[in-house]
């Protein structure tokens, strides 16, 4: 147990380093609100943007850009109070019906239940890669950085620059892996009470209408593609060139401590250990997804 302790306390202190971090991405600038009307909004001269959903509508947004590998960080803070029946959902993705996307989805809950974190991999139109955490965290009361760091040899997961989930590049086994797709950031907060929390048996309360969730501090360090061509950002470039090294950086030796703990200690599903879905064998990634 003081083990436990002693590392929420150095969780702690990082989340609090990490919240303090200032970004310089314009929403005006990265992002267009594409759904919802009026219930999408960017103030504070391009630096925040809001999402809110009522009875009638959610909303959402997307990157004016495309991204193929990088590192994208936004700062959340959301729905607060009885959010439950809600899903606030911040991901990459192409299109098309073989596309491919990587995934954060925020799941709602009645009031002082934990937010279920929900992440997924889809390569050429197949998912089913679900592993779900709680957060050491409240996620209403503070912004908090959530990452999705994207190479060629893994899929990199983190929350307050703490790793909580790896997918590997399995391409050797014959699994599909998102490499050459571009991809746009969306983000969007609806209703989705016929599954969301407890599987659909917790509603939406629609007398606490509207939910909103925050957005601040986005940062690309990527590589855009635009009109056949490709820029990458200097800061990922000079590490994208040197590949070892910066899966050193993102998962050294305290960075795979911090993977383990979050993993012991906050996963909540895995389906890589979900016998009673995979009776005759999970998939052959899942001899690569420990770390």
């Amino acid at each position: 147990m003081g083990q436990i302790l002693n590392l929420t306390v150095l969780m702690t202190l990082l989340v609090v380093t990490m919240v303090g971090t200032a970004f310089s991405g314009s929403f005006n600038e990265e992002f267009d609100l594409t759904w919802g009307e009026h219930r999408g909004k960017i103030f504070s001269g391009g630096k925040m943007l809001s999402l809110s959903l009522d009875r009638v509508s959610g909303s959402g947004f997307k990157s004016k850009k495309e991204y193929l590998f990088g590192r994208i960080d936004m700062q959340l803070k959301l729905v607060a109070g009885n959010s439950a029946g809600t899903v606030t959902a911040y991901y990459l993705s192409s299109e098309g019906p073989t596309h491919d996307e990587i995934d954060f989805e925020f799941l709602g809950n009645e009031t002082g239940k934990p937010y279920v974190l929900h992440t997924n991999v889809f390569a050429q139109g197949k998912g089913n890669r679900e592993q779900q955490f709680y957060l050491w965290f409240d996620p209403t009361k503070n912004f908090h950085t959530y990452s999705l760091v994207w190479r060629p040899q893994h899929i990199i997961f983190m929350v307050d620059n703490v790793p909580i989930r790896v997918f590997n590049n399995a391409e050797k086994l014959g699994v599909p892996f998102p490499k050459n797709q571009p991809m746009k950031i969306y983000s969007s907060l609806w209703n989705a009470d016929d599954w969301a929390t407890r599987g659909g048996l917790v509603k939406t309360d629609w007398s606490k209408a509207p939910f909103t969730a925050y957005y601040r501090g986005f940062n690309a360090a990527a590589c855009t593609v635009s009109s056949g061509s490709s820029f990458c950002d200097p800061k990922f470039k000079s590490s994208f060139t040197n590949g070892e090294s910066q899966v050193a950086n993102e998962l050294n030796a305290y960075g795979r401590r911090r993977l383990r703990w979050v993993q012991k200690y906050f996963m909540i599903y895995d389906y890589c250990s979900d016998l009673k879905r995979f009776p005759q064998g999970f998939p052959p990634e899942c001899r690569k997804s420990r770390v």
